[in-house]
């Protein structure tokens, strides 16, 4: 086992010790059902979003429409109690300075966190679209599901195309832990950490919803959470995808170097 993922098997298992883990990936668990229930004891729908007025024909709609739901302040939210807590935490209760005068390597450390931090991010949205998936199958049966061009798939390609989703999904996700990594090794302070990681996510949001950004709003943040619907047309559309690939890949890698190069530099000797 290297050295890094000895540190990063650490930083998992700090996680998992931790309640607020358990509170976002609960959450994520729990959201759908209710979703499903709710759905179930009345005779309305949300007719008005991405496949909500076929999600009584098959329970492959539900992730999705659970997913536009979640994506304007839930998900945002959930990720950001980890990770601007992931890196302020050690400051607050001490632990960091011991960390960083042992014989692990900063960067090591920096990149174990990081990663944990990515697992949890993965483990929420794909804890949410299989329980969603499961508990609509449960409601309303497995059947093919009617593409965002009003064509039928076949099951077993609505699935495919969910993990696909899903995946894609993850990625502007992504983007709000990297800031909530950088506001936590930054600010030092978990609670500011947590609500600056969040604001960000919904000024992106705000942003992509006002008038006159049109110009702007294809690069938003806020806008890659609906780049998975190009994968629900027949044919598939790329663009927004592959926009959303490098676009994710700049608001992940650019508050992760400005966090590491923080890290690097960090006086741990007066903590």
């Amino acid at each position: 086992m290297t050295a890094l993922a000895r540190v990063y098997h650490w930083e998992i298992a700090k996680l998992l010790a931790q309640k607020r883990t358990y509170l976002g990936i609960g959450t994520a668990i729990v959201v759908p059902i209710i979703f499903v229930v709710v759905l179930v004891l009345q005779s309305g729908g949300p007719n008005d979003v991405p496949l909500g007025r076929y999600i009584r024909n098959t329970g492959l709609a539900v992730p999705f429409v659970v997913l536009f739901f979640m994506s304007i302040w839930g998900l945002p939210l959930i990720t950001a109690l980890v990770a601007g807590d992931i890196v302020a935490s050690e400051t607050h209760n001490g632990t960091l300075k011991t960390i960083l005068t042992r014989s692990r390597e900063r960067g090591e450390v920096f990149a174990a966190k990081a990663l944990a931090t990515a697992t949890y991010t993965l483990t929420l949205v794909f804890a949410m679209g299989l329980i969603g998936l499961v508990a609509g199958s449960l409601a309303w049966g497995f059947h093919p599901l009617t593409s965002l061009s009003g064509t039928k798939v076949a099951p077993g390609h609505g699935l495919v195309l969910l993990l696909a989703s899903l995946a894609i999904y993850s990625l502007p996700l992504a983007g709000v832990a990297a800031f909530g990594v950088m506001l936590s090794t930054v600010t030092r302070n978990s609670a500011a950490s947590v609500v600056g990681a969040l604001m960000w996510a919904l000024l992106m949001q705000l942003l992509g919803v006002l008038p006159g950004t049109e110009s702007i709003r294809p690069y938003l943040l806020g806008t890659q959470f609906e780049a998975w619907h190009g994968l629900l047309r027949t044919p598939a559309d790329w663009a927004p995808i592959t926009r959303a690939l490098w676009l994710c890949a700049l608001y992940i890698s650019i508050p992760l170097i400005a966090a590491y190069l923080v890290f690097l530099r960090r006086d741990v000797a007066g903590e």
